[in-house]
């Protein structure tokens, strides 16, 4: 590490989620992989004693990342809430203010006493749902950037709304299809979510279109994306503001030999040595994200379905996955049934389950960390969006990326998919023509994700260029 005059300190701010802390997370580890930079990744105080209680590093001590003399550290602050108690976090409305009020506070401290230490902030990045970073940034005369973890077509779906540059779905006209450039026509339900005049979620609405108010305010736009995938729409969209795609990160051979350094907040189940023991290419992976839940009633629908397909099945069910608050939601006698065909687990290493030889297809929620790490692994999927920009990436999935099939159009949808629905789309995804098609089409756009981020690809020299920028930076701070 360089002295203390020299370091180009960076410090990264997630909203604690799982979604956000994981891709965000990687940003700093490679970061710091790619330069002699310090990296500091800071969240609330919940999520440090999660990171911990699952087994991750989480030093406040710099820990090295890679050969280049690059060293991340944690620090944790109050954000207003018990760190043993959700509760309080559930109420994302309030909390969204709450965590701003305590966190500006927290972290104003935090920096000026970097300052006072010698080692000063050369830039803040934050992600999406936190936009009073870019303000406090602002206010604390720092340079800072964004990380946006989703796809480019959801950012430029937001851009669009937040400055009414076309006509979305309104109170009046709640069905519009919507038309953007560089981007294929979505129906009303294809559009993110929070943006439907519907939506249960405005808090969410307001708190990512915060970030947009502030686009000026960065010097430049992070995504976890690649250009080869989204390469038109990112060209246009950087008239209008600096971006730069670093994705896949998840899979960037810079990341290897920091894998002790985990954003899980779940300690994982050991599932690899039961896919050890299955055929090449005959496991359906099923996993609904770590916010939302199915309910009781589509739980045992999907679960008769997966039965009545007779595919072998790795399904990811969390704690209180279900109405009853337990994996019991499952129907009665339904494990003994699918015996030694079907694992049910709490928590697994999506990534590495995601790149096992055994795993056929993935039914997913269509969030985007599940989507880039599908793709870049090679595995179709069954599209099951619940919210968000789920529905979205579905869309690009099924429609434009042609490696998938839609099992359901959301929550929007109003409806509790069969199980005779589940079992004809397993079947489809697994054995027939339309499977090796969509496989097909999954391995090649794994093979356009490892060239974007080997040595001298998209992504790679994006990344690059962005620590230089970083580096330029620090000599103005002097």
């Amino acid at each position: 590490m360089a002295s203390k005059q020299n370091i180009v300190h960076v410090f990264l701010v997630t909203f604690p989620t799982q979604g956000n802390v994981n891709p965000l997370l990687r940003l700093g580890k490679l970061l710091a992989s790619k330069g002699n930079l310090l990296v500091t990744f800071s969240a609330s105080k919940s999520i440090g004693k999660k990171l911990k209680k699952a087994g991750a590093v989480v030093s406040g001590d710099p820990t090295p990342v890679g050969n280049s003399g690059g060293m991340i550290r944690f620090e944790f602050f109050d954000d207003g809430c018990s760190e043993d108690n959700d509760d309080d976090r559930r109420d994302l409305d309030t909390y969204l203010a709450k965590l701003e009020a305590y966190g500006k506070t927290a972290l104003t401290g935090i920096i000026n006493q970097h300052a006072e230490n010698g080692r000063p902030v050369s830039c803040l990045i934050n992600c999406p749902l936190v936009p009073w970073v870019t303000d406090l940034a602002e206010e604390l005369n720092i340079s800072s950037a964004m990380l946006w973890v989703q796809s480019c077509a959801s950012f430029s779906t937001y851009y669009h709304y937040e400055n009414s540059l076309v006509p979305f779905p309104s109170d009046e006209q709640p069905y519009i299809d919507v038309q953007l450039p560089n981007m294929p026509l979505l129906k009303s339900d294809e559009i993110p979510s929070y943006l439907h005049p519907s939506t249960p979620y405005p808090f969410m609405r307001r708190a990512i279109l915060g970030q947009f108010r502030n686009l000026s305010k960065t010097f430049c736009v992070l995504m976890e994306t690649f250009e080869e995938l989204e390469g038109d729409l990112i060209k246009h969209l950087s008239k209008i503001c600096r971006i730069r795609s670093l994705g896949p990160m998840f899979n960037n051979p810079s990341l290897e030999t920091s894998s002790n350094i985990s954003g899980d907040l779940m300690k994982a189940d050991d599932c690899l040595e039961w896919l050890d023991s299955k055929p090449h290419s005959t496991v359906v992976y099923i996993s609904f994200g770590s916010v939302r839940s199915l309910t009781e009633e589509q739980v045992t629908e999907m679960a008769y379905g997966v039965l009545n397909s007779g595919v072998s099945f790795l399904w990811v069910m969390r704690s209180g996955a279900t109405s009853t608050g337990e994996t019991g939601g499952l129907p009665k006698g339904f494990l003994a049934k699918v015996g030694e065909r079907g694992m049910v687990v709490h928590w697994i290493p999506q990534a590495q389950v995601l790149t096992h030889s055994a795993v056929s297809c993935f039914v997913t929620h269509c969030g985007w960390n599940s989507t880039i790490e599908a793709l870049s692994s090679g595995v179709p999927v069954v599209a099951f969006p619940l919210f968000g920009d789920q529905v979205t990436d579905a869309k690009y999935l099924v429609d434009e990326w042609k490696v998938g099939i839609r099992m359901s159009r959301g929550e929007a949808e109003h409806k509790v998919i069969g199980r005779e629905k589940i079992e004809e789309c397993l079947k489809e995804a697994t054995s027939s023509v339309k499977a090796r098609e969509m496989k097909m089409n999954a391995l090649k756009w794994k093979k356009a994700a490892e060239e974007a981020v080997a040595d001298g690809g998209t992504s790679d020299r994006n990344i690059q260029e962005f620590v230089d920028e970083l580096r330029k930076i620090r000599v103005k701070l002097g």
